[in-house]
């Protein structure tokens, strides 16, 4: 019994040294920087873009909403395939699933074309996909990076107990760029639920491909990650021998394509009138002042001042709301001092809407507490909510209905709100103290009156057809309403869900967590 006691105190002592363990020295690392204009002037993105930047000047951006989730994953891709410099490519989440795994090949074919590629990713969901990471890295044109990293792989919630206040903050930037030409930026992450390719959980998103004076902002604040000190080179950090051959890589990619699920994703690609606007080169570009925001990543190591952040860019640039606020968020978590800031607006005139996930349809029940409790006071101060009712997913779409928020998805994703009809924000950005005061962040503040009609519009004709509105009765009880072709459902409890879930999320907000939402 002794020796047991003392193998385990052992084995646990180990685990403390081990989480313990310090980050390795940056010393040493490689240098590098974005292509220049004039480096990529060649290139076959940034001939193709000559005539239009000519056309509505340097600084004005080109902006395409990527609605449909199928098309995103495809954006992507042709960005990859047709870069012929540098991919700079920057992520919270890539699955090492069926579409994670055609992108990561894109990267290796990429590089075996002499492009230059630098990964980013933040290591909180790298688990499991250290060999395949390692197989890139070790190709000559492609260096991996890994922001905030575990330095104990396995198992990585040891790292949380022994290093909680550096690995509680996470990157959770999405981009990817060509040759300093095209980026995509966003609320998607690298994965099937992302791209409308599994039958499981689909999230409904929004992405911008964008051209023109974003994309060299969107490039320095990518060298601003890179060479941050919360970036370390994967070889530092990861110290497997256990390397996915290269062309192993392109086996299971090939694998993976030829399959009948990637088979059925491919011909639901072939009916987007995208893809013949993406092989054609005429992507229906709209050309307007749009200003990047973004958090300084040393926000990583909790050292960022106020002015750097996302939420005072944001404010800065916005203003204060005159008119009206519409807000796209599936994590929201206003905390009181939020609801205080909308019942102003509200008693100032503005017109406040928010839509975010109900319970049957966030993945993150914990965030939904945070929500919940403030429910009831945005209610009384005026504030009109929607929630996202979970859908069923298809796995092929039978007719593509091109709304707001897309043709399918089971839970709300996209992160997006309009103010005064002329302002739009799109990117990484959650309404949640987690976005605001610990994860970094990433996102476009774009003055387009048409894409804030849209989101206008949306409030109006598709989301209360897709939605639970929230309401108050006369004596302050929450109920929610459903359209039907039949008439209008009422719900006097959370629509759709389990008791079980509903009384999890009740002792999810007793907890003092709300500042780690």
């Amino acid at each position: 019994m002794k020796s047991k006691v003392i193998r385990w105190g052992l084995i646990g002592l180990s685990f403390l040294i081990t989480g313990c363990q310090s980050l390795p020295s940056l010393d040493g690392r490689t240098q590098s920087i974005a292509y220049s204009k004039q480096q990529v002037a060649n290139t076959y993105f940034a001939k193709a873009l000559v005539p239009l930047e000519q056309q509505y000047g340097a600084d004005k951006s080109g902006v395409f909403p990527l609605i449909e989730a199928d098309e995103a994953f495809a954006a992507r891709m042709m960005l990859a395939k047709y870069a012929q410099r540098s991919l700079d490519v920057q992520y919270y989440i890539w699955r090492n699933d069926m579409t994670g795994t055609m992108l990561f090949e894109a990267l290796h074919e990429a590089a075996d074309r002499g492009v230059r590629v630098r990964l980013l990713l933040d290591d909180n969901n790298t688990n499991g996909s250290d060999p395949i990471l390692l197989g890139l890295n070790s190709h000559k044109n492609i260096e991996v990076r890994l922001f905030n990293p575990f330095m104990l792989r396995k198992p990585r919630w040891w790292g949380f107990l022994t290093d909680f206040s550096r690995l509680n903050r996470r990157m959770h930037n999405k981009s990817f760029t060509a040759d300093n030409s095209l980026t995509i930026i966003g609320g998607r992450n690298i994965g099937d639920e992302y791209f409308g390719a599994t039958d499981d959980v689909l999230f409904a998103d929004l992405d911008i491909l964008s051209a023109g004076a974003a994309v060299q902002d969107v490039s320095n604040d990518f060298d601003k990650y890179w060479r941050s000190a919360s970036s370390y080179p994967l070889e530092r950090v990861v110290r497997s021998k256990h390397s996915m051959p290269l062309f192993e890589l392109r086996k299971k990619s090939a694998e993976i394509a030829a399959s009948a699920g990637a088979q059925q994703y491919v011909e639901s690609l072939r009916e987007s009138p995208f893809i013949t606007q993406l092989e054609q080169r005429n992507i229906d570009f709209e050309w307007l002042n749009v200003r990047m925001v973004s958090d300084d990543p040393r926000k990583g190591l909790g050292q960022a001042q106020k002015e750097s952040l996302l939420i005072q860019q944001l404010q800065d640039i916005i203003g204060d709301p005159n008119i009206d606020v519409e807000l796209i968020s599936p994590y929201f978590v206003p905390t009181e001092a939020g609801v205080e800031a909308f019942a102003w607006l509200v008693r100032k005139g503005v017109e406040v809407k928010v839509l975010t996930n109900s319970l049957s349809a966030t993945d993150v029940a914990a965030v939904h507490a945070g929500y919940a409790k403030r429910r009831k006071a945005l209610l009384k101060s005026g504030v009109t909510l929607y929630e996202m009712q979970r859908h069923p997913t298809q796995a092929k779409r039978l007719k593509r209905k091109k709304r707001f928020l897309g043709s399918s998805g089971s839970s709300l994703h996209a992160k997006t709100f309009s103010v005064d009809r002329k302002h739009v924000f799109v990117g990484s950005f959650n309404f949640d103290p987690r976005s605001a005061n610990l994860n970094t962040e990433l996102g476009f503040v774009i003055d387009s009156p048409r894409l804030a009609q849209r989101i206008n519009q949306a409030f109006y004709d598709e989301i209360p057809a897709h939605a639970y509105q929230v309401k108050l009765t006369d004596n302050g009880r929450i109920y929610w309403t459903e359209q039907r072709d039949a008439g209008v459902q009422t719900y006097t409890s959370e629509p759709n869900s389990s008791v079980w879930r509903r009384i999890s999320v009740h002792m999810f907000s007793w907890l003092p967590i709300e500042g780690l939402l």
